[in-house]
């Protein structure tokens, strides 16, 4: 629990993002309004500190729909329990979550 008490705003923000179904990230972005400059350089220290994982899609998929593969995030346990306790320390986030995304299994 150690590192769910150093989490920002900001990861919480992603990582609750992620939980709504927002898997990649220009999909982050889009739902969050934060620049790439802001996702990608925190969807890594997420990853490293073991709160997302992350997995490249079939580089197939992307040639087929002309757009560089994709790296696909979802939340470690670790990343649930750190979420529920930003949750709990930040009221505010609750009423920021996004809907939840009805998506298409890839």
């Amino acid at each position: 629990m150690e590192t769910a008490a150093r989490i920002s705003h900001t990861s919480a923000l992603i990582l609750q993002t992620i939980r709504s179904g927002y898997v990649y990230g220009f999909d982050i972005m889009d739902v969050t309004g934060l620049p790439s400059g802001t996702i990608y350089p925190a969807l890594r220290r997420l990853e490293k500190e073991a709160l997302v994982s992350g997995d490249w899609e079939d580089s197939k998929i992307a040639l087929r729909q002309d757009r560089p593969p994709r790296r696909y995030y979802k939340l470690t346990r670790q990343g649930k329990d750190a979420l529920i306790n930003a949750v709990e320390r930040y009221p505010l986030l609750a009423k920021l979550a996004p809907e939840e995304k009805v998506t298409q299994r890839r």
